[in-house]
């Protein structure tokens, strides 16, 4: 087999595994949504909502405890499934969430995953890369389903392999001041609805959702990303949890200045190794800008409304010094099983338009004739 090149082979022993119960343990960086790892989490995405950072808040809601962001469970499991393929690079194409229940804090989970397709693609990119989905369950300590995620990776050939596309470095933006007063002012104006209910009654079709604004990206925010919900896991590690990693699955990324093996996922933070793996520069996280969408719902729908699904595909990278705006727009309403449903259009774009990510989400609003919503929601 060839290393960092698309093979018949590779692809055979991929495909070998769909259906197979996958280990998980350099996927998992918490199994307890525990105070702290809630708070740690809301804070790497920006979220001050008092439901997930102030118990007392929280227990005097209609769930009697704090609860925890829905999108905390790519810390309890990453929702990377992607395996095989060494020396490949894997892009975060994109998360389909569905959540039957409330997450409580100090709620414990186990999780099962499988990859569920593997199939080919061409485009103007690439002459071939992959898509690998799979499904990752999250089962909490009363052995509930409590959700289930459909991660999608494209696995793409790194720059500086056959294959690979020449990689243009990226331009950062130059913001003027109006801009970047304009961006504050949003962020600062950002506000959770609360203990106040947003009614299905009162939602129409054509509203729109109070959007979430995040950048210009830095560093930081990065680290605040990985703070909460990976580490170096699914790195690999350091030291010898990093040396074995790389020897057991192949996959790293040759330092020039060295000659040694790093992670690849230096090049979220490093602006020449980004470059090197086919990015252009240092970029963000897929599941980030994801949980900044969960972030603008879960702000729109206030303490009593609960976010059902949330399926989102990430497109273009959001590169450090851009700037994210998400929008959502209703496009449906209904009563289903004596539950009250509203669907949601959602895009992202960043601050020169184009667009960077899109999908949908369903939610589940309190209503005049029936009340709150009936939970779980299992099939």
């Amino acid at each position: 087999m060839s290393w960092g090149l698309i093979t018949d082979d590779g692809l055979a022993n991929a495909e070998a595994l769909i259906g197979t119960p996958l280990r998980r343990d350099r996927m998992q960086w918490i199994q307890t949504t525990s105070r702290d790892a809630i708070r740690h989490f809301a804070w790497g995405i920006g979220d001050n909502n008092p439901l997930w950072l102030d118990g007392d808040y929280g227990a005097k809601s209609i769930w009697g405890s704090a609860l925890a962001p829905p999108c905390i469970l790519y810390a309890v499991d990453s929702t990377i499934v992607a395996p095989k393929l060494p020396g490949i690079q894997w892009l975060y194409a994109g998360t389909d969430w569905t959540w039957y229940e409330p997450i409580l804090c100090n709620d414990s989970f186990t999780v099962e995953a499988k990859l569920v397709r593997q199939e080919k693609k061409s485009g103007r990119r690439f002459p071939l890369w992959v898509l690998q989905s799979g499904e990752v369950r999250y089962f909490n300590q009363h052995k509930r389903l409590v959700a289930t995620a459909m991660g999608h990776c494209a696995r793409t050939p790194r720059g500086g392999n056959i294959g690979g596309p020449p990689v243009k470095e990226h331009k950062v933006h130059s913001y003027s001041s109006a801009e970047l007063d304009d961006i504050e002012n949003h962020v600062l104006a950002e506000a959770s609805r609360g203990s106040d209910p947003l009614l299905w009654e009162d939602v129409l079709v054509g509203d729109q959702v109070p959007s979430v604004v995040r950048g210009p990206l830095a560093i930081m925010d990065l680290i605040g990303w990985y703070s909460a919900t990976q580490g170096t896991l699914h790195y690999g590690g350091v030291h010898g949890d990093a040396l074995r990693y790389r020897r057991r699955h192949d996959d790293y990324h040759i330092n020039p200045a060295t000659g040694a093996k790093e992670a690849a996922g230096r090049g979220h933070f490093e602006a020449k190794t980004g470059k090197d793996v086919g990015m252009g520069g240092a970029y963000d996280v897929g599941p980030q800008r994801i949980s900044w969408a969960q972030h603008m719902l879960t702000n729109w729908i206030g303490d009593q409304g609960f976010l059902h699904k949330l399926n989102i595909s990430v497109r273009s990278p959001n590169m450090v010094g851009d700037t994210i705006w998400w929008q959502g727009e209703v496009i449906n309403k209904y009563i289903e099983n004596r539950n009250y449903f509203v669907e949601i259009a959602l895009k992202a774009h960043n601050q020169v338009q184009a667009p960077s990510a899109f999908g949908t989400a369903v939610v589940l609003l309190p209503s005049r004739e029936a009340g709150l919503p009936s939970l779980p929601l299992h099939n």
